[in-house]
């Protein structure tokens, strides 16, 4: 259904409006009390609601309840105050119209030319862990249809949203009013700001329990078949529409090269690298923002104290920490670093503890771009502090992975589910080859193969005694990726173990592992010479454990 239209020769320009009424229903009250006080001394009528009103009036201002302007009482514990024609047709009515002019005049209906609105705490309630009834009585109705009705009639009427605008309101208060161009801009903002405000809506009902899709769907039953192995998956039923909204955090110097401009933005409620507090060092860059992320999303995939190292987005060593050790994340640390000491040159670490003086020790004499971590010692921060080039990001403390991924592609985007397969025990895995696991082999698969979701695909990880001694990466075949693991191994291929991301579609690439000397090989299994492959290892008398499911990581 189209908008009702009107014949455009009978718009009046209007450019500069004075503001003499303004509506104002916040809940966050910063400024509030300044912007007051500007707009009582430029004779401003002030109508409010609730707390606001009052805050207003305990200040010594004058304000008109809104109660008063609708003769209708604040009802249902608040969830009608605004939603009144009294409000609305004040603050839709089109100025530029004589028609409309004429209508306030017969209904004795007084134009708004300011409405300040904020909505309620809807994502800060979320983030407390109130209960569901708390919740809902947190999702705004009132709000934003005002701010959706200001924003629209922003030929006649300024909308703040923020109170990052109200100097710029009080600036008009002395300039004549508020321009075009400048209630262009607020709308802008406002249309933004409620857009964000449903999509936070969208994503808790999503996520509430029974729930699948904030629009419509049920979830289907698929088959999903890798060659010999397959699994039943719930298919979540995705929205028909996707709305992703961030705030700006600041540009960056350049983007993934020189001649790329670039800027970060962050999502509300986020609890990632973005939300991280820099501690210290240089600005970061786009490219360590996204070498930081790898490397914190390499390190949290672990439960015990773990390091990893990447650089160009792929690891260079990861490694978890001795238990028994006196400091397991300088332990983890050091051995990360010991896989691959000249790729980790210029390198991101992350840890997944905090950092220690006994890690910074070590990390100062080695060349790095950033460090990030949940927390630093203090001793461990002033050391690092000593180096004047080195980034130190600390993750927020409700930091965690996020469940969904998007990518873009040209004319679109990619939404999925994290990697967040649980199988890395190797409870579930079937042997198809050699003698079983003891524990420590199986400890090391176990390590092996989490590793490996953080390695660009083709991968191939080698490791031993809990890191990693060798890494192929990114290659467009596997035999090549196996080969870059052996000769990055060197000497510690031999008695190490094996993972491989995805299956051996030929036994050549196990063969280049079982000459390197590997004693046991992880792999998802699932290609169609599944055969010859087992009987590769077979005829070496090494190990093998299928996983029933693959980690490509692109």
């Amino acid at each position: 259904m189209s908008g009702h239209a009107i014949d455009p020769s009978l718009y009046r320009d209007r450019d500069a409006v004075p503001i003499s009424r303004a509506l104002i229903s916040v809940s966050d009250k910063t400024g509030l009390l300044e912007l007051a006080g500007a707009l009582a001394k430029a004779g401003v009528e002030i109508v409010s609601t609730g707390s606001t009103a009052q805050a207003i009036r305990d200040a010594g201002h004058d304000v008109t309840d809104v109660s008063a302007v609708t003769g209708f009482p604040e009802s249902l514990d608040g969830r009608v105050k605004t939603l009144h024609p009294g409000i609305h047709a004040g603050v839709l009515a089109d100025l530029r119209l004589e028609s409309h002019e004429q209508q306030l005049r017969d209904l004795d209906i007084k134009p708004f030319e300011l409405v300040v609105v904020n909505l309620y705490p809807f994502v800060e309630t979320v983030a407390s862990g109130a209960d569901t009834p708390t919740v809902i009585e947190n999702i705004d109705i009132g709000g934003p249809a005002l701010v959706r009705a200001a924003a629209k009639n922003h030929a006649n009427v300024a909308i703040a949203v923020s109170p990052t605008s109200y100097g710029q309101i009080a600036k008009a208060l002395t300039l004549g009013g508020t321009t075009l161009a400048q209630r262009q801009r607020l709308a802008g903002e406002a249309f933004a700001h409620t857009a964000a405000y449903d999509t936070a809506v969208a994503a808790y009902f999503a996520a509430s329990v029974g729930i699948k899709n904030p629009a419509q769907g049920s979830a289907a039953q698929g088959s999903v078949s890798q060659g010999s192995v397959s699994q039943e998956l719930e298919t979540a039923a995705f929205a028909p529409e996707l709305t992703v909204t961030a705030d700006l955090q600041h540009t960056l110097r350049y983007g993934e090269n020189s001649h790329q401009a670039a800027a970060i933005y962050a999502q509300a409620g986020g609890t990632g690298i973005a939300q991280a507090t820099q501690l210290h060092g240089k600005e970061m860059s786009y490219n360590n923002y996204v070498d930081a992320d790898a490397a914190v999303r390499a390190a949290f995939d672990f439960e015990a104290p773990a390091v990893a190292i990447i650089k160009h987005a792929n690891p260079c060593g990861i490694a978890v920490g001795g238990l028994l050790e006196a400091d397991p994340i300088a332990d983890a640390h050091a051995r990360a670093h010991a896989c691959d000491p000249v790729s980790a040159y210029g390198g991101v670490i992350a840890a997944n503890r905090t950092v220690t003086v006994a890690m910074a020790e070590t990390v100062k004499d080695i060349f790095t771009e950033v460090v990030v971590a949940p927390g630093f010692e203090p001793e461990a921060l002033a050391l690092l502090q000593t180096k004047k080039n080195i980034r130190l990001l600390q993750l927020p403390a409700d930091f965690a992975l996020g469940e969904r991924e998007i990518k873009q592609i040209s004319g679109g985007i990619l939404l999925q589910d994290s990697d967040r397969f649980t199988g890395f025990s190797s409870e579930g895995w079937t042997l198809v080859a050699g003698d079983e696991a003891d524990d420590a082999t199986r400890a090391d698969l176990e390590f092996a193969w989490i590793a490996s979701r953080a390695v660009k695909s083709n991968a191939i990880l080698l490791a031993d005694d809990g890191a990693s001694v060798g890494v192929g990466m990114g290659q467009v075949n596997r035999v090549d990726s196996c080969h870059l693991a052996v000769n990055r191994a060197g000497d510690r291929a031999r008695g190490s173990v094996a993972a491989s991301d995805a299956f051996f579609p030929f036994a050549d690439g196990l063969e280049v592992l079982l000459a390197a000397g590997v004693r046991a090989v992880v792999q998802p299994g699932g290609s169609i010479r599944d055969e010859e492959v087992v009987a590769a290892a077979q005829k070496a008398g090494v190990t093998m454990y299928f996983t029933g499911e693959r980690h490509f990581f692109h």
